[in-house]
């Protein structure tokens, strides 16, 4: 318990959730304060490769066992299960219409890369160990709740065509992410050694602005789009993670994780996207509403997450790991 504290204590008062906060604050009180496009665009495009290539080194050094594989088929289920359980929900509870149900609970159902990377640091910062196969368990999780939703808005008429399928595999924070994650699979520790200065050492403070902007856009969305926020939909962005939550708890302790990577595996599931699925959403789902799924994952969830949920889970990674 006292681990957790400390690990809930540090997230907190950490510089990543502080100008998180700072972000939207800023955003609420109308300030000015912005990031230009096409920084915001490099910083992303900078952590997927980090991320991404330091998971690949860690699966060099750890190497290919049941356990990781095990964790990927997890991560998978759960990307498919979870959308079917948040499209129940909202049925039932907000009355969305179907399309707008099931574009949201694509959102739910998949991951939120940045939530993964402020998970990583936390965990980081109270020196508790994680697998670095657990981003090829982010990376898998992305697209069968994408392929949930669109069956789900048509009672289970399908509308992956190619076009939409080529959007999902080709997004672009994918192919870098699984793209970086493969190159690091092959340089390994060496690899990692060698490009350190770049992608190990200027990390959290690419962290700190990026998190900066998404505090930037998640005021925005709040601003936007709160005509759409009745009270069963914010309730929903709040119970939703401790749902997802749960199940990736058990699916890590039926795996057999560490304290680290159950951690991980909970924030996963937890999480909602709002980069890979709004994209797809608008090529498959043109006629669902943005300005709710958007303000749902960017504006509720998001923010729930990093400034609480992340602790939570860790908590809860604590107790049965």
């Amino acid at each position: 318990m006292a681990s957790a504290l400390e690990l809930a204590a540090a997230n907190l008062v950490s510089p990543m959730v502080l100008f998180f906060v700072l972000g939207l604050a800023a955003t609420l009180a109308r300030s000015d304060l912005s990031i230009p496009e096409a920084i915001a665009k490099a910083m992303s495009l900078y952590l997927m490769m980090a991320i991404g290539f330091r998971g690949g080194a860690g699966v060099a050094q750890h190497g290919l066992d049941a356990t990781l594989i095990a964790a990927i088929l997890a991560g998978i289920v759960l990307s498919a299960v979870i959308p079917l359980i948040a499209f129940r929900l909202l049925m039932m509870s907000t009355g969305l219409p179907r399309v707008d149900a099931a574009a949201v609970a694509a959102h739910y159902g998949s991951i939120s890369i940045v939530t993964f990377l402020a998970a990583t640091q936390a965990l980081e910062a109270t020196g508790v160990a994680y697998d670095g196969y657990m981003v090829a368990v982010a990376a898998a999780m992305e697209t069968p709740a994408i392929i949930a939703a669109l069956w789900l808005a048509k009672t289970g008429e399908s509308r992956m065509d190619n076009a939409t399928l080529r959007e999902v595999i080709l997004n672009g924070s994918i192919v870098m992410l699984i793209g970086s994650f493969l190159i690091g699979l092959v340089t390994g520790s060496d690899g990692l050694t060698s490009i350190a200065p770049f992608i190990v050492d200027p990390f959290k403070g690419i962290l700190c602005l990026f998190l900066l902007d998404m505090g930037i856009i998640a005021g925005r969305g709040l601003r936007e789009g709160h005509k759409n926020l009745t009270l069963p939909v914010v309730l929903f962005g709040l119970y939703m993670p401790l749902i997802g939550g749960a199940l990736g708890a058990l699916a890590a302790w039926l795996v057999g994780l560490s304290i680290g990577s159950t951690a991980l595996m909970i924030v996963l599931a937890a999480s909602a996207s709002y980069i890979a699925v709004p994209a797809a959403m608008r090529l498959a789902l043109p006629e669902a509403d943005p300005g709710i799924y958007l303000a749902m994952s960017l504006g509720i969830t998001f923010p729930f997450n990093i400034i609480f949920g992340i602790s939570v889970f860790a908590a809860i990674a604590t107790g049965i790991a």
